[in-house]
């Protein structure tokens, strides 16, 4: 049987693993069998040549390396000119990394099975950046463009012939704030591979190289921008080291933030308890859940979260805010400690709470291991998103 030619479509490289990149490439891992897979790239992170990733061609297209939605906005200029050069049976675009490509097919009349994945909706998340009403004049300048690719967002949404989104938050959203077809929609959540992310293997090396030691560890793991909250973790740091001196916080992921994040985290007097690790290897990453105590996860604005998986299928109970997607990633209650949105003082109490009880933590840990083992994985997502490629060809 002939295989499917996909093309993918997202500004970030999969070299930089966020949740996005992650599912592209544990989906194509788990359809090489029936799906060539071709991702098309900004120019970031090294990529500058076209590249093989296990059985993925990456093929850069100029982008700049700026702010995300200056680099967005480029990345589509490029693809504009490349409407009649790249084909495939079906068209993934990413959030609003491919509105140039699926808008260039409209206006050329060319019939293409066109797929639109949104994550978080990119309308959501400017709202919700406007409601906290505390950003830099640079992320100020920066949410304004994000108004502008949320429309670009929709207009994407609207001339695909299906749309994807990972959660019934991320549904709710579009439907909110795009007008779109609700017929269109389809709900295919992330997944976890739950035999790297496991919790019985090595940490020895991390604790060791890190100096852990015995220390009480919270983990974070995700990109250092406006929407991930990281400001609050360090709030709620201050809480936790009253009671819990030697508490050691693992700040795992890059963004325009880190500089600030860094600077508030001296200012604070933390920066003993406070470790930022930047990117890491897939092998580190599973040995840094496995040394953490408790995952803290402080989003604002989710559509889901496959950092939340990650710890949970890692045995690890999660604090969090409830808010938007992260309600549908975990178990209140059972796998994780929701707490008051934007609320740092409720977060430090959740964190205290699991950092005393060691029967909770690890009834929670196991909880989440059960949890995400039986109801979310990468096969099930490939297997759902391979119907909506073929359901997508069978439209047009």
């Amino acid at each position: 049987m002939k295989k499917l030619r996909l093309a993918v479509f997202n500004t970030q490289p999969p070299l930089f693993l966020g949740g996005v990149e992650r599912r592209i490439l544990e989906t194509s891992k788990r359809l090489k069998n029936e799906v060539t897979t071709t991702i098309y790239s900004g120019t970031k992170a090294g990529l500058k040549k076209i590249t093989k990733l296990n059985d993925v061609t990456l093929i850069p297209l100029f982008s700049t390396d700026k702010l995300f939605p200056l680099d967005n906005w480029t990345f589509n200029q490029t693809l504009k000119q490349k409407v009649n050069s790249i084909k495939a049976d079906v068209y993934e675009v990413h959030t609003a990394s491919g509105y140039g490509l699926i808008g260039a097919f409209k206006k050329n009349h060319i019939k293409a099975a066109t797929v639109q994945t949104i994550h978080g909706v990119l309308a959501d998340e400017y709202v919700q950046a406007n409601l906290r009403g505390d950003l830099s004049l640079r992320f100020k300048l920066a949410n304004l463009f994000m108004r502008q690719l949320a429309k670009k967002e929709e207009e994407s949404a609207k001339n695909a012939t299906l749309i994807v989104t990972i959660s019934e938050y991320s549904k709710k959203k579009i439907l909110e704030h795009y007008n779109v077809d609700p017929t269109k929609i389809r709900l295919v959540p992330n997944g976890v591979d739950t035999d790297r992310f496991k919790p019985s293997g090595n940490c020895s090396n991390i604790r060791r190289h890190l100096k852990i030691g015995t220390r009480p560890v919270v983990l974070s793991v995700g990109r250092l921008i406006p929407r991930k909250g990281l400001g609050y973790l360090v709030q709620a740091a201050k809480t936790v080291v009253l009671h819990h001196k030697n508490t050691l916080f693992l700040i795992v992921g890059n963004g325009p933030l880190k500089k600030s994040l860094i600077k508030q985290v001296k200012t604070e007097g933390l920066t003993g308890n406070f470790a930022f690790l930047g990117d890491v290897s897939e092998n580190d990453l599973a040995e840094l859940y496995r040394c953490a105590d408790v995952f803290a996860f402080p989003s604002i604005q989710e559509g889901q979260g496959i950092a939340l998986l990650e710890a949970q299928a890692t045995a690890k109970p999660v604090v969090a805010f409830n808010v938007s997607g992260v309600v549908e990633a975990v178990r209140a209650g059972q796998t994780a400690l929701l707490v008051k949105p934007g609320n740092s003082d409720a977060f430090a109490e959740g964190i205290l709470k699991l950092l005393a009880d060691e029967n909770l933590k690890s009834k929670m840990g196991l909880a989440g291991r059960e949890f995400v083992c039986s109801e979310l994985s990468w096969d099930v997502c490939a297997k759902k998103m391979l119907q909506v490629y073929h359901e997508a060809i069978e439209s047009v």
